[in-house]
């Protein structure tokens, strides 16, 4: 077994103060070590990803151990704006160039259908985490303006996802923003991610899952029928499958060039903030690059982001947080007359992006029964609903109908 310090490259992912890390409800008891040696699954990372993933497992029947080198959702989790769109970053019209007008259409029906589960299963476990179906309005900007709009509503009605496209006289008059055009559509929500995260793990906790925090990977290997992975503590564990959700921590035996950390910004304003109405009941973004993008929270904060680097370290500079804080404030005025002021709160982070947009959910290359769920983008919870489920089904033995589309290259 070749020895290395850790599996997964190591990021501190987040800095400063996120809005979610100050609510309460979003963090859960472990413990010190697990019960046994052997599980059925074993899940490495206990953000959404892991979260998500859980849920799909425990009722199975399964022992299923978590384990995580930081404490429960105090990873990128922590850092999301968790604006939950069906929407991904890639519009479809763009994506079927690369991967083909029905695979393309099978992504985005996948990712319209994931946020409905979510939805489904906060109703079901009647979660505390403030979800919320919202509408979605896809802004015209210097990427796509008002032509590419109109192909793209063209192509998603074609792949039978409702969407309607907004003039430039109806956003001033139905929004009072000045834009040659927009999309909207429906199949959004938004969550405290921390709450919904936290919710999940405790219901798995409640079926038998053992949650083991402050516990690295070090070594993984085959043997036999299980995989065997040694711990930070000293601990060999195995099981029958293994199921990293490390997020934007790309495992290193994954490492490539195409595949790449880059920075992001965003901030909450102080509650109770005058806003118009309607903002209430969508989430926004714009065609450009960077994009902002911003919603409300329900004790009546603005909460906005983007300004987003192709430069892994950026985030961690704290002069530079302050400026991009400044661009986005005075972007969200220019576009809304939205007055933030001083924010109440302010950070930054990294997350993994792949030259496709999309996700990789599958098996780890060269190594059996070992999974992972990576390179979320901007679309973390969704993508991680989507891989709870492809991969879950997997280690029940029944291929999911869209295994193909998230390939691990």
């Amino acid at each position: 077994m070749e020895k290395s310090r850790s599996l997964t490259r190591r990021h501190a992912l987040r800095r400063d103060l996120p809005l979610w890390a100050s609510t309460p409800g979003g963090s859960i008891r472990t413990q010190g070590k697990s019960r046994r040696s052997h599980y059925d699954v074993i899940i490495v990372g206990a953000g959404i990803s892991g979260a998500l993933m859980s849920h799909a497992l425990v009722e199975k029947n399964l022992r299923v151990l978590m384990v995580d080198r930081r404490r429960p959702v105090r990873g990128s989790t922590l850092a999301s704006t968790a604006m939950i769109q069906h929407e991904i970053d890639t519009p479809l019209h763009v994506l079927q160039k690369s991967i083909g007008v029905r695979n393309a259409q099978r992504v985005w029906q996948r990712s319209a259908t994931s946020v409905e589960q979510l939805g489904q299963i906060v109703r079901d476990l009647d979660l505390k985490c403030a979800f919320q179906a919202k509408k979605s309005l896809f802004l015209a900007g210097e990427d796509y303006g008002s032509r590419a709009l109109r192909t793209e509503v063209e192509v998603r009605k074609a792949a039978g996802l409702s969407a309607n496209l907004l003039s430039a006289e109806v956003l001033r008059e139905r929004f009072a923003l000045c834009r040659t055009a927009a999309i909207e559509s429906a199949i959004s929500a938004s969550a405290n991610p921390a709450q919904l995260s936290a919710a999940i793990l405790r219901n798995a906790k409640k079926k038998g899952m053992e949650i083991v925090s402050d516990v690295e990977i070090k070594d993984i290997k085959e043997f036999d029928e299980n995989v065997v992975l040694s711990t930070s503590q000293a601990v060999l564990l195995s099981a029958r499958a293994v199921v990293f959700c490390t997020g934007y921590e790309f495992l290193k035996v994954l490492a490539h060039k195409s595949q790449r950390v880059v920075s992001t910004w965003a901030l909450a304003s102080r509650p109770r903030l005058k806003r118009p109405e309607w903002l209430d009941e969508y989430v926004v973004w714009e065609g450009s690059d960077p994009y902002l993008y911003f919603r409300s929270t329900p004790d009546g904060r603005v909460l906005l982001g983007g300004e987003d680097e192709d430069t892994e370290d950026a985030y961690k500079d704290e002069r530079k947080r302050a400026r991009k804080t400044k661009i986005l404030i005075e972007k969200l005025a220019d576009l809304t007359g939205i007055s933030i002021g001083k924010p109440d709160f302010e950070w930054s982070a990294a997350f993994g992006v792949t030259p496709s947009g999309l996700p990789m959910i599958g098996r780890v290359p060269h190594i059996r029964n070992v999974f992972t769920a990576m390179g979320f983008g901007g679309n973390g919870i969704t993508f991680s609903q989507i891989a709870a489920a492809l991969i879950s089904s997997e280690i029940l033995g029944h291929r999911d109908a869209d295994w193909d589309l998230f390939p691990i290259s």
